[in-house]
């Protein structure tokens, strides 16, 4: 089994040990009596047969407890904290985006007076262009009843 020049091991065998199977005790089957016979039936089937058997009743589910009612006060109450909860944070959401609201025309307004701030600016410091006042041509202009036709 093992070559020549390796040594041979000892080699345990564990024998495990059984364990005996649990002594079960049958119960006594003790006939009961029903309290009433039950009623025989038979019922013929659409093809002549007749099968006859014992009535079984249905069982019946334990009957539910009813719930306790609740007062209308208490509805009402409930309803009216969900309703003013409602309304608190409408008004919140309101307030907030009209400042919201106010802080974007006041961002806008400030924005319309730089651009036109500089606009006006340039147009002052520019050193090109004329020098003297506004000079307009017009050319065979007839002004009638406040209409220009040329």
């Amino acid at each position: 089994m093992y070559p020549d020049h390796t040594p041979q091991r000892a080699v345990e065998v564990h024998h495990p040990t059984p364990i005996p199977p649990p002594i079960v005790h049958p119960a006594p089957v003790l006939p009961v009596q029903p309290g009433t016979v039950p009623a025989v039936a038979s019922i013929v089937l659409p093809d002549g047969r007749v099968v006859t058997g014992y009535a079984i009743d249905a069982v019946r589910p334990e009957p539910v407890t009813a719930k306790p009612a609740v007062s209308r006060t208490a509805v009402n109450v409930a309803l009216g904290g969900v309703g003013f909860l409602a309304v608190c944070g409408g008004l919140l959401l309101l307030t907030s985006f009209i400042a919201a609201l106010t802080a974007f025309i006041g961002q806008l307004i400030i924005l319309a007076a730089v651009i036109f701030g500089g606009w006006i600016a340039v147009q002052v410091l520019s050193g090109s262009g004329h020098k003297g006042g506004t000079t307009v041509h017009i050319r065979r202009a007839v002004i009638k009843r406040n209409h220009f036709h040329g």
